[in-house]
């Protein structure tokens, strides 16, 4: 019997190619998009979940919050994880990251510069669960100079890991003895990197000086609770002396939520955002709702096409039960077809997928019996949803009205298909709104005038330190290129959200005072300034005639001054710091530089302290800004120059421009990835009314050709085949425009400097809809209006 109904039911789709076409096509899309979507969404939720004891690793973070500031932290300093171990019983294990262990990598004649390598504690290999290929996790950094190795890594040095096991590297001029080889680490991680080395003896730092990451293993993860709770009784004990007073508060974040759900200052690692989990998740099954929604308003629609076939089979003794489980062979059919289809589509544009997105995902990605019964209960899930109100709606009649042909009041039917088409084109607007809000606030981050000219101006690092005391007669023989427009230096590039920062004590007149908030700090050289073409507000900028400059003056921001309160703030004399021996470090601030983003748009101008370089470690970046003619060029040169002072390296160019447009490069895949999947949902939405209007054509096509008859123009019966459909667009429009707007108000709290959401965005979302929807519907109806009336009239 049940073969008997999918024969039934592929003779039906057959029959009706064009409708049959327009169902399979719809759902088939909405598939793949569904799937897709589904699979980035579980990479994402997968992140640091390949360790063992995941639930019960935290990173510690700390905030305080001030009078006029706060921080928000995903550093501390090196003291925490040894206190924390001491202080708390909950915890098993404490170690600290330190990112600074990279550099030059030399083994005989080979010499790599890598970025990637960290300084961290033995313990590390008993909180994360990284694969050993060589050597044993529980002696591997035990030692110090010791490293571990990936097997990428030991492979670019040696040729082959098992080589690189029990040699010596050397990392800038020290010696590293290599004691083991892991597996990669894993994409889906919070933090990646290439070797592992063990921490100098005797590594700490003054309390209130944060520059790593403390992870901790606790025996249970219910001991979170109580460290956290303990916030208070840690900062008066360890903190409070170098801090001050302020409202402190320390985090310890599960490790599994890092990535989605952590955006602090000073992040490890590149982290997503749990706000596009949730936008995409709900696209994906909103779009699937369109495509199911398709199937059901044609299905009811065509109702009075199938109502004679529904009383013959009542007549011949097929129940109500029957005729359900054969409506739902039909759905489960096309449901399986379209599914089919999907997976073809799927195949096809992942590629395309994963490099929008920055993954490396699979159509098989949970394994091919997985993938196939999980793509076997999604076509019978989806065809029984698609099929219930259909085939409840057509088991219903009753025998004498379906011989007859009648199909009752449908009042209620048709309220609920108009409803259907409402809802798809709410979800469609809601999208074609989002679009272009995000492409507008990424717009304005791109374009906003961040107080410095970031254009044609690159920043390299210096990794020697013997050309970062040479700076100057770089500096000098780079300048002698016309199209070298100026050269500075750095401690930091900005725009990579990632300066050093400080405590800073308002102490005027040299009285040491008890007030201190955290600033950002930036060394730059007395050519930083005029080169980046950052304006003066008031007083002057460092100058190489002023000697005493390098010791006792700072150039200070806007955003300082206005924490500060003062009209006046040249010649004051202010604590930045203390010594090594705790004496406090005493500036004069000579300058007040007019506000500048150092940091992407989502975080605010923070208070700004820069001084001039102690020693030329601190000249570690180099600025150039580069004439607009003949930019490959130029570069060219810039590399030749650095060949002569520095043989082994080449350096590696980084535009501000593009630092800066990295940072909203995650909003920039979302929102292509939103736009895509708008295009998608308003295709399939069209496709919806395309079937509609066709089905209406059809039903009316003796009524079309006695207007025609009566002398209807073109236009009055296209009018009469759209007008009801585009009203329901026109209805959709209404109830999604305050939708969206609390939807994209949302979003946008992320940026500390954002667009003002217009009106006009709304126009043109509906207005494009609309426009996209009667285009659609015009096709069919211009078709059915222009179609001979002798061949309407004789139709059957």
């Amino acid at each position: 019997m049940l073969r008997n109904y999918f024969t039934i039911a592929w003779r039906n789709l057959k029959k009706h190619k064009a409708f049959s076409f327009i169902n399979i096509f719809g759902l088939a899309v909405g598939i793949a998009a569904f799937w897709l979507i589904a699979l980035y969404v579980t990479d994402e939720l997968s992140y640091d979940r390949y360790n063992t004891k995941a639930n019960c690793i935290f990173r510690v973070t700390q905030h305080a919050t001030w009078s006029g500031g706060k921080f928000d932290f995903a550093i501390t300093s090196a003291p925490y994880a040894p206190a924390l171990k001491s202080d708390f019983a909950q915890v098993e294990q404490a170690i600290r990251i330190d990112p600074e262990g990279g550099g030059k990598i030399t083994v005989g004649n080979k010499t790599v510069n890598e970025g990637g390598m960290l300084f961290t504690d033995a313990a590390i290999f008993k909180v994360f669960s990284y694969q050993f290929l060589q050597g044993d996790a529980e002696t591997a950094l035990s030692k110090p100079q010791s490293i571990v190795l990936t097997e990428t890594l030991a492979k670019t040095l040696f040729g082959d890991a098992e080589s690189a096991m029990n040699n010596t590297v050397t990392i800038e001029g020290q010696p590293a003895f290599v004691t083991g080889i892991i597996a990669d680490v894993p994409v889906n991680s919070h933090f990646t990197f290439k070797a592992l080395r063990a921490l100098p003896e005797g590594f700490t730092s003054a309390w209130d000086d944060s520059s790593v990451y403390t992870y901790v293993l606790l025996k249970d993860a219910e001991g979170k609770n109580a460290i956290e709770a303990a916030s208070g009784t840690f900062f008066k004990k360890y903190l409070k002396k170098q801090m001050g007073e302020l409202k402190f508060n320390l985090e310890l974040q599960p490790l599994t939520s890092i990535h989605l759900h952590s955006n602090l200052g000073y992040e490890l690692g590149s982290n997503g955002n749990i706000v596009y989990i949730y936008v995409f998740s709900i696209a994906a099954l909103l779009i699937l709702i369109i495509a199911v929604i398709n199937y059901v308003n044609l299905a009811t629609a065509r109702s009075s096409i199938r109502i004679k076939e529904i009383g013959v089979r009542k007549v011949i003794g097929s129940d109500r039960g029957q005729l359900i489980t054969m409506f739902f062979a039909e759905s489960i059919l096309l449901t399986f077809i379209a599914t089919l289809i999907a997976a073809a589509i799927i195949q096809f544009t992942l590629p395309y997928f994963n490099q929008l997105s920055g993954k490396s995902l699979l159509l098989m990605q949970f394994g091919t019996f997985q993938t196939v019964a999980i793509f076997a209960g999604f076509s019978l899930f989806t065809g029984i949803l698609s099929g219930i109100y259909p085939a409840m709606f057509l088991s219903g009649f009753g025998t004498i009205n379906a011989m007859k042909g009648q199909l009752g009041n449908q009042m209620a039917t048709i309220f609920f298909r108009k409803s259907l088409v409402v809802f798809q084109f709410v979800i469609t607007i809601v999208m074609i709104v989002g679009s272009c809000i995000i492409y507008q606030q990424l717009s304005y981050a791109m374009n906003k005038d961040l107080g410095f000219n970031k254009a044609q101006t690159l920043t390299f690092h210096i990794h020697s330190q013997q050309v970062r005391a040479k700076t100057e007669a770089l500096r000098q023989q780079l300048m002698q290129n016309p199209n070298i427009e100026d050269v500075a230096t750095a401690g930091n590039p900005i725009g990579n959200n990632n300066l050093n920062s400080g405590s800073f004590t308002t102490a005027p007149d040299g009285k040491s005072a008890s007030e201190s908030f955290i600033v950002q700090r930036l060394t730059i050289d007395e050519e930083f300034i005029p080169a980046m073409q950052i304006k003066m507000d008031k007083g002057r900028n460092f100058s190489k005639d002023i000697t005493s400059d390098v010791n006792e003056s700072i150039v200070v921001n806007q955003t300082l001054v206005n924490r500060l309160g003062w009209k006046n703030a040249i010649g004051k004399r202010v604590q930045v710091g203390e010594d090594d021996q705790h004496k406090p470090i005493m500036r004069t601030i000579v300058g007040i530089a007019k506000d500048f983003n150092t940091y992407s748009l989502q975080h605010k101008i923070l208070p700004l302290v820069m001084s001039l370089p102690h020693d030329a470690n601190d000249k570690d970046n180099l600025y150039v800004r580069v004439g607009k003619n003949n930019i490959k060029a130029s570069l060219a040169y810039i590399a030749k120059v650095y060949a002569d002072f520095d043989i082994e390296e080449k350096p590696e160019f980084h535009f501000l421009d593009q630092n800066f447009a990295a940072q909203y490069q995650t909003e920039q895949k979302q929102g292509s990835i939103l736009l895509i999947f708008t295009v998608l949902a308003i295709s399939i939405a069209c496709l919806g009314l395309f079937g509609l209007v066709t089905f209406t054509a059809e039903q009316r096509i003796k009524e079309i050709g006695i207007r025609k008859v009566l002398g209807a123009s073109v236009g009055s019966i296209v009018s009469l085949l759209s007008t009801d459909l585009m009203k329901l667009v026109l209805v959709a429009t209404l109830i999604a425009c305050p939708i969206a707007y609390f939807a994209m108000s949302r979003w946008l709290q992320d940026f500390e400097y954002k667009i003002t959401i217009n009106w006009w965005v709304f126009i043109l979302a509906g207005g494009g809809a609309c426009l996209v929807a009667l285009a659609t519907i015009s096709i069919q109806s211009i078709k059915a209006a222009v179609t001979t009336p002798i061949k309407s009239l004789k139709s059957e």
